[in-house]
């Protein structure tokens, strides 16, 4: 009587927590409903994770990389559901699962790499993912985002407020895989505008450089480790800055003013697309603002006038904010397992 489901990801330093983050999302609403779910993947390295999946009872299994160990994993605990959240897995994973009579929700980014499932997921904005006709559940009204953000979506946007020293915040993801705090915050620092910036700092070696800074005048540098309280920290931020990945949608949700960074290649398109829509502000893509020469200098200088024009300006702070609330209303995770749990056959007695 009681759906059975799978999540197929993996979270570590250098893979980063978006895909497990996105998929606890889903594995709230699902243990909401009564469904017993337990992961198949790797968490290692990354202690925030593994706390986050013991406080939500979700056990932990080997991570089958195969079509043949997918299926046998899945019969081997009785699953109803596999969700697949992964750039690494033999694409042909999904249909075999199905044809196991094992309903999938592979959840992609901008291409379902030739999965057959019966259910796609792409929450970015604007996605436009080529899937077959009626198995894509598409754009931010599908954000996954976690009960305590979405417990912490203001009623309605924030109003313009002025503040002689702004509040920021920086986290760039759960392990900072790419090394984004230093050069950020440095680049914070030197718009030379007053702020007490807090930076989330993932690594003991990131700490390190962090602690070679010297903040200016009016400036403050506080650096914290990863945290479970981070909705709290956004929510009490005047101005966030981050990494282009999953907690876009969370920011948005919360109704934050974000400046975002492109850390890695696969960020690329939702990234120009919250920046075009002015859902966020553009700081522009990692690799160009620690370049060497001219280039990396150039990238860096508009990185510096983009946010020092946040900073001073609390009308601009206030109108992204209110970009951002309109974007993502917070019930993804309630309409991705309604489409889903539809899927499975009326309950029998096992």
């Amino acid at each position: 009587m009681t759906a059975r489901i799978g999540l197929r990801c993996d979270a570590g330093p250098r893979r980063g927590v978006g895909h497990l983050v996105r998929c606890l999302a889903l594995a709230e609403e699902f243990l909401a409903r009564g469904a017993r779910v337990e992961l198949f993947g790797e968490v290692d390295g990354v202690d925030w994770a593994a706390r986050q999946l013991a406080d939500r009872g979700i056990g932990r299994q080997p991570g089958p990389d195969t079509p043949a160990g997918l299926v046998a994993a899945a019969r081997a605990h009785r699953l109803d559901v596999m969700v697949l959240d992964s750039y690494d897995l033999d694409p042909d994973g999904a249909g075999a699962l199905r044809a196991a009579g094992v309903v999938t929700l592979a959840v992609v980014d901008g291409d379902t790499r030739g999965q057959d499932a019966d259910r796609y997921l792409d929450q970015n904005l604007g996605a436009d993912t080529v899937a077959p006709a009626g198995r894509l559940l598409a754009g931010t009204r599908y954000a996954l985002l976690r009960r305590e953000v979405r417990n912490r979506r203001p009623a309605a946007p924030r109003p313009p407020h002025p503040v002689a020293r702004p509040r920021v915040l920086a986290f760039f993801g759960g392990t900072d895989a790419f090394g984004a705090a230093p050069p950020l915050a440095r680049l914070l620092l030197a718009t030379g505008q007053p702020m007490e910036l807090t930076v989330v700092v993932a690594r003991e070696e990131l700490a390190a450089e962090l602690a070679t800074l010297r903040p200016g005048r009016g400036q403050t540098l506080r650096p914290v480790p990863p945290t479970g309280a981070l909705p709290d920290l956004i929510t009490g931020a005047d101005l966030v800055v981050s990494a282009a990945g999953t907690s876009t949608w969370e920011l948005c949700c919360l109704g934050a003013p974000a400046a975002l960074v492109c850390v890695v290649d696969n960020q690329r398109e939702s990234y120009h697309r919250v920046v075009r829509a002015g859902v966020t502000a553009g700081v522009g893509e990692l690799p160009a603002l620690v370049a060497a020469g001219p280039p990396g200098q150039a990238a860096r200088a508009a990185a510096v006038r983009t946010l020092r024009a946040l900073l001073a300006s609390p009308d601009r702070r206030a109108a992204l904010a209110t970009r951002a609330w309109s974007a993502v209303d917070g019930a993804g995770p309630t309409r991705v397992a309604d489409a889903v749990l539809a899927l499975l056959p009326t309950p029998t007695p096992r």
